[in-house]
């Protein structure tokens, strides 16, 4: 019998996990904001809806599964403020409800430890408005909400080659400071993990196995390229976006004992090393030929 996952915010993370449950037989129906998008996501096999501005609650009527990637803005969650009334009254027919959050929720940590029943202490507003919305979330009653509190995200298109290659990365030095981070694809099989053996009110840290300075890996990016080593810069003197440095506002290493205890996962990509490596060897196996 078919199963329809509503993916709100349909973007990388959840665009990961449908190419692992469209050839298993799900039906996924992924919201965007433009039509570009929505003919990005339909070329996946996921059937786009365009929202806020399309009528979503027939689609959420459907559903056995609810994925919310939409994270919070200046009001508070997005779609909670839309849709909260009509996901109430679905909450209790839905097999599954996932929330994605972020490891901000923890704060700052000097580089020590936290764990999922560590204290939510943010230090940023976006790490607050996080918190604000996992809560919000937890307050709907009977629904099997799910949270997963992902670290730094990497995968296709989006890691540090790019920027080497062009000669714009730095190795930004500050002392002490440590994060953790996670492909994109150990999400999706998380996620697909948890969609098998729900677990409603579970939480779930998704990071890899080895939390590490963020200048470490711009190095060994280029190591792999076999380019030069990126200047190195210190941090209280680097020329950065506020974006940027709010960002070395915290450092922390991530536990992810409980997806593998829970959920029975064996991280694909258990560190930075592997997932670049793999990263370089797709880029060259889609390279086209008079390129290489």
């Amino acid at each position: 019998m078919t199963k329809t996952l509503l993916s709100i915010g349909h973007g990388f993370s959840a665009r990961a996990l449908a190419a692992r449950l469209i050839p298993n037989g799900w039906r996924v129906i992924g919201t965007t904001r433009s039509a570009d998008k929505a003919e990005e996501i339909a070329a996946t096999g996921v059937e786009p809806v365009i929202w806020p501005g399309t009528d979503l609650n027939a689609a959420l009527k459907q559903a056995d599964a609810l994925l919310v990637s939409a994270g919070p803005g200046p009001e508070g969650d997005p779609t909670l403020a839309v849709m909260r009334p009509e996901i109430e009254a679905a909450a209790p027919r839905l097999d599954w409800a996932g929330y994605l959050s972020t490891t901000g929720v923890y704060g700052d940590h000097q580089g020590g430890w936290v764990g999922e029943s560590s204290p939510l202490t943010p230090s940023t507003a976006r790490g607050l408005a996080r918190v604000e919305a996992e809560a919000a979330w937890q307050a709907i009653p009977d629904l099997k909400l799910h949270i997963f509190r992902l670290a730094g995200i990497y995968g296709p298109g989006r890691g540090p080659f790019a920027k080497v290659r062009k000669g714009t990365a730095r190795r930004i030095i500050k002392k002490g400071q440590v994060f953790s981070r996670i492909h994109v694809e150990d999400i999706a099989q998380v996620l697909e993990a948890s969609l098998a053996q729900p677990n409603p009110g579970a939480i779930y840290n998704l990071c890899d196995d080895d939390p590490a300075p963020p200048q470490n890996v711009i190095a060994h990016a280029a190591e792999l390229l076999g380019l030069p080593l990126p200047l190195a810069v210190d941090f209280e003197t680097a020329d950065m976006t506020p974006m940027a440095r709010s960002f070395y506002a915290e450092s922390k290493k991530v536990r992810n004992d409980r997806i593998k205890d829970e959920l029975g996962v064996t991280l694909l990509y258990p560190d930075y090393r592997a997932g670049l490596a793999a990263l370089l060897r797709a880029e060259s196996q889609n390279e086209p030929a008079e390129r290489r």
